[in-house]
C-alpha cells in the first residue's frame, strides 16, 4: 500500500520511528503475512517500551475474499489475539476481488494498482473515520492523530526501496503547515499556468481536517531473514503457505509475482487458477500482458517447482 502522499520528516526526533505515545490510534496493517508478523512484533516491542496501552493499537486486516490464501483472515485475528489487540477487518462493499475482475473485464498490472486502493486502502481509511469518530465521541477534542503502520521493506522491490520509513500522508485538506505549503505552491502554479513539481504537489493522502495521519513501515530496512527471526521470536504461526513454497503472502496469484510463484500456486490452488483462466477466456484480457493464466495452469502440471525466488511487488 504506497503512501502517494509522503511527505519526509527531517527532525533528529523521528531518527529512530515516531514518538508512538503521541498519536490516539496505532493502527497496524496485518495480512497474515511474515512481513506483517514481523511488523506486529516490532510495533508491540516498540509501544510496550514507550509505554503506549495496547487499547490504542488496533490490527486491521483487509479481506480480498477467495483471492487470499485459505485461512488468512482466520490467521491474522489470531497474531492479533495473540498480543491482546483489537482486530478489525475491513473489505470493499461488493463484490470480492476475484469477481471484481470479471466485472471490470481486466486484471490489475503495475501501473494500475487498482486492487490496491479499492480493497485495501480505500477500506482501510474508511476505518480511519470511524476511529476518528470513536474518538470524538469519548471526548477528544481537536484533531486525531493516527499512525498507519504497515510491514512493507526495502528489499521486495524498486518502488518499496524509495518509500520513507516514516512519513506524513499529506492531503489537499490537511491544515498541517507542510500541506498548507504545497497547496500554496500548486495554487501559484495554476496562477501562472505552468506545471507544479510532482516534489511540491500536496499529497493524496489520509490526512485532512478532523484527522492528522502518518505512516510508518518499522521493518523497511530489514531482510528476510531479519523478518524471519522476529518471526521465530514472536511465537506467531507461519501461513503454511511459506512451507508450500510460496516466498510470500500476497493474493494466491498475484499479478506481480514471479512466473515459478504462480505456477506453484496454480498448483496449490487448482480451482481458482481455472476460475482465473475462465475470466481470461471471456474478457479477452491476460492474467499478465506476457503471461496467460491458461498458460501458467498448463506450466503446472508438467513442472514441478523447486526453488521460487520472491518476486518485486
Amino acid at each position: 500500500m504506497v503512501s502517494r502522499g509522503q511527505i519526509a520528516f527531517d527532525l533528529p526526533e523521528f531518527d529512530d520511528g515516531p514518538d508512538l505515545a503521541s498519536y490516539r490510534w496505532i493502527l497496524a496493517n496485518i495480512s497474515g503475512g511474515k512481513d506483517s508478523a514481523a511488523m506486529l512484533y516490532e510495533l508491540v516491542r516498540q509501544a510496550d517500551a514507550a509505554g503506549v496501552p495496547r487499547d490504542r493499537i488496533v490490527c486491521v486486516h483487509a479481506a480480498l475474499g477467495r483471492a487470499e490464501w485459505e485461512g488468512t483472515r482466520e490467521l491474522a485475528a489470531e497474531h492479533a489475539a495473540a498480543y491482546g489487540l483489537r482486530f478489525e477487518v475491513v473489505a470493499r462493499t461488493g463484490a470480492d476481488l476475484v469477481d471484481r475482475i470479471a466485472e471490470r473485464g481486466m486484471f490489475p498490472d503495475a501501473s494500475n494498482r487498482w486492487c490496491t486502493s479499492d480493497f485495501k486502502r480505500g477500506p482501510v481509511r474508511r476505518l480511519m473515520t470511524s476511529l476518528v469518530r470513536e474518538a470524538q465521541d469519548g471526548g477528544h477534542l481537536g484533531r486525531v492523530r493516527l499512525l498507519n503502520v504497515m510491514g512493507l521493506r526495502a528489499d521486495e522491490s524498486p518502488a518499496r526501496r524509495r518509500l520513507l520509513a516514516f512519513s506524513h500522508d499529506g492531503a489537499l485538506t490537511c491544515p498541517c503547515q507542510n500541506c498548507m505549503l504545497r497547496r500554496a505552491a500548486l495554487e501559484s502554479a495554476e496562477r501562472r499556468g505552468v506545471p507544479c513539481p510532482k516534489d511540491k504537489k500536496p499529497g493524496h493522502g489520509a490526512s485532512n481536517t478532523v484527522r492528522h495521519v502518518d505512516t510508518w513501515h518499522p521493518v523497511h530496512a530489514w531482510s528476510t531473514d531479519d523478518v524471519w527471526s522476529a518471526v521465530a521470536r514472536s511465537g506467531l504461526r507461519p501461513h503454511p503457505a511459506y512451507a508450500a513454497g510460496m516466498p510470500r503472502l500476497s493474493c494466491s496469484f498475484c499479478v506481480l509475482a514471479s512466473r515459478p510463484a504462480l505456477i506453484r500456486a496454480a498448483q496449490l490452488r487448482p480451482a481458482l487458477a481455472a476460475e482465473y483462466a475462465a475470466i481470461e477466456a471471456k474478457t479477452g484480457h491476460r492474467f499478465q500482458n506476457d503471461l496467460s493464466m491458461a498458460e501458467i495452469i498448463a506450466e503446472a502440471e508438467r513442472t514441478k517447482v523447486a526453488t521460487i525466488p520472491c518476486w518485486e511487488g
